[in-house]
């Protein structure tokens, strides 16, 4: 029996770290299509200088240079997506497992009940 509760309580607690790593993995797309839009503004205005924000100022600078920090910034996050998405990956093959071994287990108990009505 004490079994049967770690498996469950394994399973709870590996859906909610799905939960949480969609959550990131959402959020890091989100901030990435965000960055991914500004780099293209960039490319399209013909501006040779833009404000960066930093802090709570604001700075004029060289439209290359804050293209280049935004194109690393996007790159960045999306080697964080494809990372958050192999730990998913994971996450969700662990959470298969778990149901498997669960449902084995409630099988395997109800053979056993089955077989103690028929002595």
């Amino acid at each position: 029996m004490e079994n049967i509760n770690k498996l469950i309580q394994d399973f709870e607690r590996t859906r909610v770290q799905l939960g949480a790593l969609e959550s990131q993995s959402q959020s890091l797309k989100v901030q990435s299509s965000v960055l991914g839009e500004a780099v293209k503004e960039l490319e399209e205005t013909k501006e040779k200088k833009v404000y960066k924000a930093i802090g709570n100022i604001l700075i004029l600078t060289n439209v290359s240079k804050v293209k280049k920090e935004l194109s690393d910034q996007k790159e960045s996050l999306d080697l964080r997506v494809k990372t958050v998405k192999k730990q998913e990956e994971t996450t969700l093959n662990k959470l298969n497992t778990l149901k498997s071994e669960i449902e084995d287990f409630q099988k395997g108990s109800k053979d056993e009940k089955k077989d103690k009505e028929e002595k």
